[in-house]
Parts: C-alpha cells; sequence; structure tokens
C-alpha cells in the first residue's frame, strides 16, 4: 500500500475567537482506496497560515511511502526536514495531522479502533470536564464579566451533568475589553486579587464542594502573580493550576513548591525530548500534550507512558476540530494515568460540529468511546465545500 495523494484544508467557520478559528486538517489517500484524516491543531492564535504551508512542505516527503510504517514516516518528518529537530509547534503540528491520518488509515485497514491498536480499551467511559466557561458554555462566545456570570455559567455545566469544570478567571475586564500582560506580570495589585477571588468564590458556592473546579492561567501571569493567585486559591479546593506561567521546568517546579498546588501543562510543551526535564524536576503533575500540536497520536502515546514512569496524569489537550476530539479519545481510553478529558466551548458551535461527520458530546459529563475502525471520525462534505484547499500527489 503507497500514499498517493494528500489533501490539505484551510477550513472556514463562523466561530470568532480574535477574529478568526480556522482549524487546519488533511486527507491522506492511498492506492487500495484507503483513506485517513488528521488534523494541525492550531486553529486560534496566530500560526494558521503557517501549519497549512508546513502541511504542503511535509505532504510530499510522503508520497509513494507506505502509510503503515507510521514510524518510519514521523523520524524521516523529524529528522529529514533540518528544522524538525528541536522543532516547536508548527513542525510538530504538521507532522501530527500526518500522523493522525496514518493512524486513521491504519485503524481502517486493519478493521480495527486505534485503541485496539494501542493495547486496548481499558475504560468504557471517560470522565470529562467543561472547559473554558469564561467564554459561557452553549453555542455562542460571550465573554463573562461578573462574578454573577461566571457562578451561573459554571452552574449550568454542572446541571447537564459535568462534575468538573474550568474556567480562566483573568480574561476579561468586569466592564468591558481584556486584561493585559502589563495587568498580569509582576506582583498583583489588591484590586485584581480581590477581583479573582470574588469570581472564584463565586463559582465555588454555586457549583459545591463535590464539583472539580480547575483554574486555568494560559500562562498570562509570571511566576510571582501565579504564586500569589495560588496561594488564596488553595482554600477554595482546585482540581489543578493549569499553565500558571510560562510553560519552563523551572517555573513551573517554583509555583508548585510555593503553592502546593499540582500543575498542569502542556498545550506549548512538544515532544518526549521537551517533556522529561518536567519529570525529572517534578515539576508538573497533570501533563496536557495536545494530539494535534505535540507530535501525533504516536509521538503523545510515548509521552504518555513516559509520564506513567513518574507517576504523573494524563489530560490531553483538546482544542480544536472533531478529528482531535476522537483521536484523544482513542489515546485516553487505552493508557492507565488518564484523569479527565477536556470538553472545550468551542466544541459545543454548530459550526466546528458540522466540520465532521460523527458528532461525539458526552453524556452527563461522561464520553463513549468510538467504536468505528480508525479513529473513528472523518471530514464532512461540508468541510471539503468550506475551505482553502491545496492538493500534493
Amino acid at each position: 500500500m503507497e500514499i498517493v495523494k494528500v489533501d490539505i484544508l484551510h477550513l472556514k467557520t463562523n466561530l470568532k475567537k480574535g477574529g478568526h478559528w480556522r482549524p487546519i486538517v488533511c486527507r491522506i489517500y492511498t492506492d487500495e482506496g484507503i483513506y485517513g484524516d488528521g488534523e494541525a491543531a492550531l486553529a486560534y492564535g496566530e500560526a494558521q497560515f503557517a501549519a497549512f504551508g508546513i502541511l504542503r512542505n511535509f505532504a510530499k516527503l510522503i508520497i509513494g511511502m507506505d502509510p503503515l510504517n507510521h514510524e518510519i514516516i514521523w523520524d524521516k518528518l523529524y529528522r529529514s526536514t533540518f528544522w524538525g529537530q528541536n522543532g516547536g509547534p508548527v513542525i510538530f503540528a504538521g507532522i501530527s495531522a500526518i500522523d493522525i491520518a496514518l493512524w486513521d488509515i491504519k485503524g481502517k485497514y486493519y478493521h480495527a479502533p486505534v485503541y485496539q491498536l494501542l493495547g486496548g480499551k481499558r475504560r468504557k467511559t471517560l470522565r470529562a470536564y467543561a472547559s473554558q466557561l469564561q467564554f459561557g458554555w452553549g453555542p455562542d462566545i460571550i465573554p463573562q464579566r461578573t462574578p454573577e456570570d461566571y457562578a451561573r455559567e459554571a452552574l449550568k455545566a454542572v446541571q447537564e451533568g459535568y462534575d468538573a469544570i474550568k474556567i480562566d478567571f483573568f480574561t476579561f475586564r468586569p466592564d468591558e475589553g481584556n486584561y493585559t500582560a502589563e495587568d498580569r506580570i509582576g506582583l498583583l495589585a489588591p484590586k485584581y486579587m480581590r477581583m479573582f477571588e470574588k469570581r472564584v468564590q463565586a463559582v465555588r458556592q454555586a457549583i459545591g464542594e463535590d464539583v472539580d473546579l480547575i483554574v486555568e492561567n494560559h500562562s498570562y501571569t509570571d511566576a510571582q502573580s501565579a504564586s500569589q493567585l495560588g496561594k488564596m486559591l488553595k482554600k477554595y479546593h482546585i482540581f489543578y493550576f493549569e499553565e500558571p506561567t510560562t510553560p519552563t521546568p523551572q517555573l513551573c517546579k517554583f509555583v508548585h513548591e510555593e503553592t502546593g498546588l499540582p500543575i498542569a501543562n502542556g498545550e506549548r510543551i512538544y515532544t518526549r525530548w521537551q517533556y522529561i526535564e518536567y519529570f525529572k524536576q517534578n515539576a508538573i503533575q497533570i501533563i496536557q500534550p495536545d494530539i494535534g500540536t505535540c507530535g501525533g497520536i504516536t509521538e503523545v502515546k510515548k509521552i504518555c507512558d513516559m509520564a506513567y514512569t513518574f507517576d504523573v496524569g494524563v489530560q490531553i489537550h483538546a482544542c480544536g476540530s472533531p478529528i482531535s476530539t476522537a483521536a484523544a479519545l482513542q489515546v485516553e481510553c487505552a493508557i492507565p494515568n488518564f484523569v479527565i478529558h477536556e470538553h472545550h466551548t468551542y466544541n459545543l458551535s454548530p459550526c466546528n460540529r458540522e466540520l465532521c461527520k460523527y458528532d461525539y458530546q458526552p453524556h452527563n459529563g461522561a464520553f463513549s468511546i468510538p467504536d468505528l475502525p480508525g479513529i473513528g471520525q472523518e471530514l464532512s462534505d461540508t468541510a471539503f465545500r468550506n475551505c482553502d484547499k491545496v492538493t500534493v500527489e
């Protein structure tokens, strides 16, 4: 079996965040009629066109290769492209998209879901949390500004059956606009500490003590301000503190030791070579590798296994199209150190849900695992109609 063609799609949606939300996906075709779909999970931020471009570069390198040789292809993209070694999000997003599609092909070839090829399904359902409620919990992106706003959206998710939620409390100002780096760097002024605590306190009171609360920081704060917040947060029984500061082992270790809170990180940590330093320094307690930016299923499974030897838990970062969701579920159900699955509020938007053939959503705060061959998901006709597309063959 050989790879004969690759479609690269920059999808168009109506979901706005900072002006855009455009997933980058690919479909790899073989001479036996089997195809697989993958995603470079850089739909947000400012790297979309770079991801689209790197897939065009990488696609031409895999034409004619056997798609079942995913390890050989991974190493080729890593070692023969010059920028692959010690690369960053764009490089590994490109590798990720191709790798996910190759696993999709492999599962279809062997008539098995990917989790079966990874060693088997350890659990029938996966606990999930409602993620990024500062945007509201619903199909539209609506900034939340008052403590009452946060409490209302949190309670909405809990009433749907979630027993864990995640919020960034330091994104939106109480009146209008967003907080800036100048507001969040360095020791925080009392007015910011009061604002933050009022929001957290309102949410904790609304959801009660039996619902886990994850605090997200998106690395907006530095180590000093993150430590201030972390010490205040302890009395609210935080499940874990996510991206408290710039993702480096020494800074994460500092915040963990200063606050005593479990630290989660990984959205901007790439490959096993970067993760190992966090493990060696006990700087991270929950890893969050993104299957669409960290090297795909091949690399993320290795990172999860390595984390297991350090008693570190796993929550795969998931902020992409339903392709990323399906791939993450396949890995999470097969590993022993799974903790919880992220269900991003973007996944509630119709314009994101229509990008794929199947609409997997949690029931009572838990996901079932797709049992179809491959990753159990594929791009829809809508995705192919609404995109900028390049074909490499």
